[in-house]
């Protein structure tokens, strides 16, 4: 007799897979019966710092090495899709529409582990100068950035939103949909079995409003990509500690239609563009 095996959502932090540090637990409006970690301020803290710890290995590795990561991404999301379906059919998506988001999603990260070989050149130059001198302008990653998804989409809209800061080089830290965060928290499965280094992608669940100003007020965050309607106390809150701040305003429809979510806009607002002079042998 087989013995049921309930499954417990957790956090992932810097490759591991915490529960809250308060101990405390939700229960999803999109099911009720189960209990899902509730992240606090300190689980923030902990990822951010994780962030911070894995941005050197993710930025400093190649852009090729990291599309290749991003492909492998793609690749476990495909052979997990019974468990990835399941994970949205849970939070209340019909059977079919979940598998048409799945296609989706591993559609989207199929792109983004695309482009990030040409990130470079897109948004880099080779700059006319006058005088005997090579002018480049190179493209590097801000750093660590927070992420606040939708609650619908629940995978799509996780990785529309955390996949362009990935290809930029920069480290994530993002908070998952509340309303069903069962597939946005598998995700973290995903990452742990893809070669995502620990720490390049963290993943937290709990309550938009407790969290939402923390991400907001944090001084090791340097930026904010957020889904929903732009917020004046969340953009003062950043703007007391100058972090940059883009909002993903965007019609429910959107969310489904690729050509809406395939986009450099969401990767340039997060990397820095640095200029370089060289001389001219005689």
């Amino acid at each position: 007799m087989s013995v049921p095996v309930p499954k417990t959502y957790k956090l992932y932090v810097g490759g591991k897979f915490p529960r809250s540090e308060s101990g405390r637990s939700f229960q999803p409006l999109a099911n009720p019966g189960i209990n899902v970690a509730r992240g606090s301020r300190k689980d923030l803290r902990d990822a951010v710092v994780a962030a911070r710890a894995g941005l050197a290995a993710w930025s400093g590795s190649t852009a090729y090495l990291r599309g290749q990561i991003l492909y492998r991404l793609a690749e476990m999301l495909e052979s997990r899709r019974a468990a990835m379906v399941q994970e949205l059919v849970l939070g209340g998506a019909k059977r079919a529409a979940a598998q048409k988001e799945l296609d989706l999603a591993i559609s989207l990260t199929t792109w983004y582990a695309g482009l990030c070989d040409k990130v470079q050149c897109l948004l880099g130059s080779q700059n006319a100068v006058q005088g005997p001198f090579f002018n480049f302008t190179t493209v590097e990653p801000t750093g660590v950035v927070g992420v606040v998804a939708p609650d619908a989409p629940a995978l799509v809209g996780t990785l529309a939103l955390v996949l362009p800061l990935l290809a930029g080089g920069n480290s994530v830290v993002a908070l998952v949909g509340e309303r069903a965060p069962f597939a946005g928290l598998a995700l973290g499965e995903v990452c742990a079995s893809s070669d995502v280094p620990a720490g390049a992608v963290n993943l937290l669940s709990g309550q938009r409003s407790e969290l939402l100003a923390q991400f907001a007020a944090h001084r090791d965050l340097d930026g904010l990509l957020l889904a929903g309607t732009p917020d004046a106390a969340v953009s003062a809150a950043a703007a007391d500690n100058c972090k940059r701040v883009r909002w993903c305003d965007l019609p429910a429809a959107a969310w489904t239609k690729p050509e809406s979510l395939r986009s450099l806009a969401w990767v340039e607002p997060f990397v820095e563009s640095k200029t370089l002079w060289h001389p001219v042998a005689p």
